[in-house]
């Protein structure tokens, strides 16, 4: 039996719903102490943590606004302080913010899904590095950073998300420059790019709409978000991927294969 996500301390931003929440509940079962971190939280968060303690995982949760440098700072030396390091960083946090064509694009919008989406990564990697080199020195163990992607990097994403599309490609970009950078640190860096998921992302799609997605689907249905958390406890885990880095795991029923 694989268990060596068995007490490792894993960060996991903007995971208090969709895709994030379900990846806590996944590693949770692992084992593994998982940090549930919102801005504008709309759950009720003593309720996920009662879910998880109920099947004997732990969590804590933190608000943090992954967009503020200052804000991630302060987290990540307080969750060091309680917990003892980190193990395993997910970069979930991100999000279209609206949908807007680039003549509507100004400064202020081009910057606030910059800093969501890529400065958000950026500065956590930066913060948690030296945890995460401490914690690779264990012994048959290396410390693992997650990133999510996107279809969108591929296709340039839907009207209104150019932004979200470009910001998701650069994130599949530096990905790769920080696995070959930090390789000799026994970290490696690996990006999940998720098609469309039926999450609260697609609020602002119909059934109508999500029929239409569909139909473009091999598989003929969008995705779900316990279909995705699997896949970061494969490559969270040491003993089940060890050996990779700088790779993107699409996860999308064959809308895009690479």
């Amino acid at each position: 039996m694989i268990n060596d996500l068995q007490n490792k301390k894993v960060i996991i931003t903007g995971s208090t719903g969709g895709i994030g929440l379900a990846t806590a509940m996944f590693l949770a079962k692992t084992g593994a102490h998982v940090t549930l971190t919102s801005y504008r939280n709309h759950v009720d968060i003593e309720d996920i943590i009662s879910k998880i303690e109920s099947f004997g995982g732990t969590a804590s949760f933190y608000k943090v606004n992954f967009a503020d440098e200052a804000e991630c700072q302060d987290f990540v030396h307080q969750f060091v302080a309680e917990n003892g390091g980190i193990d395993v960083l997910i970069n979930n946090v991100g999000g279209l913010v609206s949908r807007k064509s680039t003549e509507d694009i100004d400064e202020e919008f081009f910057d606030e899904v910059a800093y969501l989406n890529m400065r958000s990564a950026q500065t956590m990697v930066r913060l948690c590095l030296p945890y995460l080199k401490q914690s690779a020195t264990q012994e048959n163990w290396s410390a693992s950073v997650i990133n999510v992607g996107s279809i969108a990097a591929y296709n340039g994403g839907g009207p209104g998300a150019s932004l979200y599309a470009a910001s998701k490609a650069w994130l599949h970009t530096i990905n790769r420059s920080w696995a070959k950078a930090y390789a000799k640190d026994n970290i490696r860096f690996n990006v999940i790019a998720p098609g469309t998921v039926d999450t609260a992302f697609h609020a602002d799609k119909d059934e109508a709409a999500k029929a239409a997605i569909s139909q473009g689907i091999p598989m003929g249905r969008l995705g779900t978000a316990d279909e995705m958390a699997p896949t970061f406890g494969y490559l969270a885990s040491h003993a089940m991927s060890g050996y990779i880095t700088g790779e993107i795991i699409n996860i999308n029923g064959g809308q895009f294969m690479a």
